[in-house]
């Protein structure tokens, strides 16, 4: 279990409010601290007095938190930095950070602001951006069924031999669900229709080839779930494998759901790059509920090692 705290980032806007509601029951439910932190840049005139060690923001949280009961432990950090610089370092000292879909600034018209888009990239931590409420989904697909419940997005290229531990997102989904007394929905999509060509011309692949790829894909599925049933046996799981638009049908899963859990994409190799990938990319935009992002098993490795905490 780790010590390290939840981090909710807040600028004073309703975007941030909405996630510092969202972090304080987190940290609840997961028995850790949480720090509050605003990150802002404080020009100081040459010969003027040096701006107050707690800004305003922190001082209006302070208050507007001020005997509420059921809190966590608290802590308050005014940094005295940019967002855009100094969020998505603050993954190295939390179990979790959480934002706001947009902060002040910027374009009203965005889904998703730069400094949810940076730390979603490049944190040390999961990150969970928590959107504004009201999000229209465009499904044909129907409503969920009602019920506290995790969604998570499991690609279907994982490789069915790797161990547990190499699928971070599904053991930060299996705990969220664990810790909501929720079902995980574990959403997964296999690309169709796939055309192969031959000399002669097209191949459309037929409806055999279609069952066969769908009965793959669910036995990738069932055999990444059995790795943690047994460390969750509270836990209720559905599959739900569909042909096509993986981002499509998360969106669509997400309609009422706790939170939804994509993994971080994996770098090339040799590449130091980080990256969301298109389906991350694409859920973080439209989804109607928090979702995490959970960066991969190599990246939180490195993370744990940089600060002896237990990378699980």
């Amino acid at each position: 279990m780790s010590t390290l705290p939840v981090i909710a980032a807040v600028d004073g806007s309703d975007d941030s409010t909405r996630a510092l509601e969202w972090a304080l029951e987190e940290a609840r439910l997961r028995e850790a601290p949480l720090r509050i932190v605003h990150a802002v840049r404080v020009a100081t005139p040459r010969g003027a007095e040096p701006p107050a060690p707690e800004s305003s923001v922190i001082r209006e949280t302070r208050q507007a938190l001020a005997g509420r009961p059921g809190l966590p432990e608290l802590s308050f950090t005014t940094l005295d930095s940019s967002a855009a610089s100094i969020l998505p370092d603050l993954g190295a000292e939390a179990q979790l950070l959480v934002l706001g879909s947009r902060g002040r600034g910027g374009f009203a018209s965005l889904l998703l602001g730069s400094n949810g888009m940076a730390c979603a990239r490049d944190a040390d931590s999961p990150v969970v951006v928590v959107p504004r409420p009201g999000r229209d989904v465009h499904t044909d697909a129907p409503e969920p069924a009602p019920g506290p419940r995790v969604v998570l997005g499991m690609s279907a290229e994982f490789p069915l031999t790797a161990d547990a531990a190499r699928d971070p997102a599904l053991a930060f989904a299996y705990r969220e669900a664990a810790l909501r007394s929720a079902r995980l929905h574990v959403v997964c999509a296999y690309p169709w229709p796939v055309v192969a060509w031959a000399a002669a011309g097209e191949y459309l692949p037929s409806a055999a080839d279609q069952e066969a790829a769908e009965a793959e894909c669910r036995q990738l599925v069932a055999e990444r779930v059995a790795t943690l049933k047994d460390t969750y046996p509270q836990v209720t799981v559905e599959a739900e494998v569909a042909p096509g638009d993986a981002a499509g049908h998360l969106v669509a899963a997400a309609r009422g759901a706790d939170l939804v859990v994509v993994g971080r994409h994996r770098p090339r190799a040799f590449s130091p790059v980080r990256m969301l990938g298109s389906v991350t990319h694409a859920v973080l935009l439209h989804a109607p509920a928090p979702v995490a992002v959970v960066p991969t098993a190599e990246e939180l490795a490195e993370a744990a090692a940089a600060t002896g905490e237990d990378a699980a």
